[in-house]
């Protein structure tokens, strides 16, 4: 059992973290489990978008703590803080985090790996790990500056501390805030919205781009070239074509561009 399931409608892919009776609380398994989905739907030209939200009552719980004082022990070789892999941020699908309730610890800082958080304002969030006696993962040291700034990283990670959705908001570490029972209707309408009305290389390349750049440090100077360089593998394509024929028409456009056979990685260099 490996606590995620995965449901795909319409070109939308919800991967559900899927433990309800420990309010999916994270597990090794989960983590290669969700790897495994993430690469399997990102070779996949039907899936458009991503969304990754909980089982109800909670988003993620955090770590299993079943082992008691134990489960942070001396772990094997093998152990990575970065469990899920890959991570969200290098797929070229968009994967929008419904975090539907509580999401702690790596509850939170997985969703933080996703490009769009839509959370229920009535749920708690934290990354508390620093109050267990251990610190935070899954890139959390990267993800949260990059999103919501150095001070709100120091606040957030350095003391562990809880917070409500609206705040999440008010401090960047979300896109918006709703009540509980709206939170996955409002991501999947978002990812409906990609799944149909985006070129699939147009949202991949830029998605790539917006990730390198955070994650290298490019300037303005060195994006504009990148920029231009994605432009002009886009450009005079039949989807570019497309865009514009069907924003003409009124109609949803027919895209035709495949990443599985199109797909020319953005070099870094």
């Amino acid at each position: 059992m490996s606590g995620v399931s995965v449901q795909v409608d319409g070109g939308v892919a919800v991967v559900t973290l899927d433990r309800p009776e420990r309010r999916n609380a994270f597990t090794s398994a989960m983590g290669r489990a969700l790897g495994g989905a993430y690469r399997t739907l990102d070779e996949d030209d039907s899936i458009r978008a991503i969304v990754l939200t909980g089982a109800p009552p909670a988003f993620c719980a955090g770590a299993d703590l079943a082992g008691g004082a134990d489960t942070f022990d001396a772990p094997a070789a093998e152990f990575t803080a970065s469990p899920v892999n890959p991570p969200a941020f290098d797929l070229r699908k968009p994967v929008i985090a419904a975090v539907n309730g509580h999401a702690i610890g790596i509850g939170f800082t997985l969703a933080m790996q996703a490009d769009i958080r839509i959370v229920a304002e009535d749920a708690k969030y934290a990354i508390p790990q620093v109050r267990r006696g251990v610190l935070p993962d899954a890139m959390s040291h990267w993800t949260v500056p990059h999103f919501a700034g150095m001070a709100a990283a120091a606040d957030v990670l350095l003391t562990g501390r809880t917070f409500d959705g609206a705040e999440a908001v008010r401090l960047g570490l979300a896109s918006r805030c709703l009540p509980f029972g709206e939170v996955l209707s409002a991501a999947l309408e978002v990812a409906r919205d990609i799944a149909v009305n985006t070129a699939p290389m147009s949202v991949a390349l830029s998605k790539r781009l917006l990730w390198q750049t955070a994650r290298h440090g490019y300037g303005p100077e060195k994006v504009a070239v990148l920029e231009t360089d994605l432009h002009l593998r886009v450009m005079g394509k039949p989807d570019a074509a497309e865009g514009v024929r069907a924003y003409l028409d009124r109609r949803d456009p027919r895209w035709t561009s495949r990443l599985s056979t199109d797909w020319e990685e953005v070099s870094p260099e």
